[in-house]
């Protein structure tokens, strides 16, 4: 009897021989496991739609249909389905092609028994492990966000820690960060916890504001200051007393504009453009910069006692790229909340976008994920996100569906031949090149290959 704890895996052997499949059956036999078998693709497919299969042993020379085209037709319908194709007929082109296209493995046949046992309990294991690890990111998403922030890295974790120590007290802050790391969610968050979570939050980006219109903005105008000031209006610095203004992009400030700042922070008065009329504010103040403003002072850029005024509370954010340990709590995270807004029932993302999204440098960080993951929901039409549904830009490079951590259960040899098949993939299939890159002779490249060099084929051929 299956074990509840442990529920049943399904594969399904696709194969025009009927004593391969009944090879299969006996061979693979436990009660975990539950064996489908079709000798017509078409069958197969049906099966794959209906059963969605975590497992498909596809033959590569099938009648109607070639087992390349099967597979691909198996990875729309179930991206996340774990495909080894089986050949009696081995070329390194047809591997190449096959691992392309998304295929988990490549085996030969005759196969050995022992070896697809392990094969397939290294794949049941994987996916034991892999929906473990689903359970844990939704219990762990729900302990890890932090007013509208996502991580667990220790990096991310400082930053939360420091939000919380700094909320209550601080009269002005800086967040430091390149673009995309969520400066604004920081500057947010210090207001909610603040004393002054009941007044407003205003922004203002400074990159946006023309330089002459700056005052104006910030400390509002009265009648008659200027051209076309036809009535009074209020300033930010106005608007957002009692409460909190975040200046973004604090580094585009005007040098003009930055003493007049200064003594704002200092004072805690201002003046509208065209009225000597003091007037007092009580404003807690986030700046935000994606620039060094250190060397900017250097430069004589910025003011040095703005600077120092403004980091009396200094939070650097991360990139993406230093906490990659945070990228399947974001990917739950968004995928979860952009599911929800496009009434999508996405569950995950398949496993070879996971390590597309692993090797990815994220220039963009954490707004570059978010938008592709919204870029791939709309793009979906089931229920897991394959590398067809993401942006051009990240699915153009073929990822490999395999991450490197998996095979440490792997014999070495078969490592070695894998790696072979990458780079083999990675030249276009030019065996000299490759041979060069790996740093072995030609002849030993056939050999990890598992072929024939062309001279040993010839000589057996005659």
């Amino acid at each position: 009897m299956t074990d509840a704890r442990k529920p049943s895996i399904t594969l399904l052997a696709i194969d025009d021989d009927p004593k391969s499949l009944e090879l299969i059956q006996d061979a693979l036999v436990r009660e975990d496991l539950h064996i489908l078998t079709a000798a017509h693709p078409e069958a197969g497919l049906e099966f794959v739609r209906l059963r969605r299969p975590e497992i498909v042993l596809l033959d590569l020379v099938l009648p109607v249909m070639t087992g390349i085209a099967v597979l691909e037709e198996i990875l729309k319908r179930a991206p996340a389905t774990e495909v080894i194709l089986i050949t009696g007929h081995y070329s390194a082109e047809s591997a190449v092609e096959a691992i392309r296209k998304g295929a988990s493995d490549y085996l030969t046949k005759p196969v050995s028994i022992a070896r697809l046992r392990e094969r397939i309990d290294t794949l049941i294991a994987d996916y034991r492990r892999r929906q473990r690890a689903l359970q844990l990111d939704d219990e762990m998403l729900r302990t890890c966000q932090f007013e509208g922030m996502v991580g667990r890295s220790e990096l991310m974790l400082e930053v939360f820690s420091r939000i919380r120590r700094a909320a209550p007290h601080f009269k002005t802050a800086l967040v430091t960060g390149a673009t995309g790391t969520g400066k604004e969610l920081v500057a947010r968050a210090l207001h909610r916890l603040s004393p002054a979570a009941a007044g407003r939050f205003a922004v203002c980006n400074s990159s946006a504001i023309v330089e002459t219109l700056f005052e104006s903005e910030l400390f509002g105008y009265v009648k008659g200051a200027f051209t076309g000031a036809v009535q009074d209006k209020a300033g930010l610095f106005e608007y957002a007393s009692g409460g909190a203004l975040f200046l973004d992009e604090i580094g585009d400030l005007p040098l003009a504009t930055q003493t007049k700042l200064l003594r704002v922070l200092e004072t805690r008065e201002f003046q509208r453009v065209g009225s000597p009329v003091p007037r007092k504010i009580e404003v807690r103040v986030v700046a935000a910069t994606n620039r060094d403003l250190r060397a900017m002072v250097e430069a004589k850029q910025f003011r040095e006692d703005l600077f120092y005024r403004l980091s009396m509370v200094e939070i650097r954010l991360p990139r993406l790229a230093e906490r990659r340990e945070d990228l399947p709590l974001l990917e739950r995270h968004f995928i979860e909340r952009i599911s929800r807004e496009y009434g999508k029932p996405i569950r995950t993302v398949a496993p070879r976008v996971g390590v597309l999204f692993a090797r990815h440098a994220w220039p963009g960080n954490v707004r570059e994920l978010e938008n592709a993951l919204g870029h791939a929901c709309m793009m979906c039409d089931g229920d897991v996100i394959d590398v067809g549904d993401l942006p051009e830009y990240l699915s153009a490079p073929q990822a490999w569906p395999v991450p490197a951590e998996e095979e440490r259960l792997l014999p070495m040899a078969e490592v070695h031949r894998r790696h072979a098949l990458r780079v083999l993939a990675a030249v276009n299939g030019n065996k000299a090149e490759a041979a060069r890159i790996l740093g072995v002779h030609r002849a030993t490249l056939y050999r990890l290959l598992g072929e024939m060099e062309p001279k040993e084929a010839n000589a057996a051929g005659a």
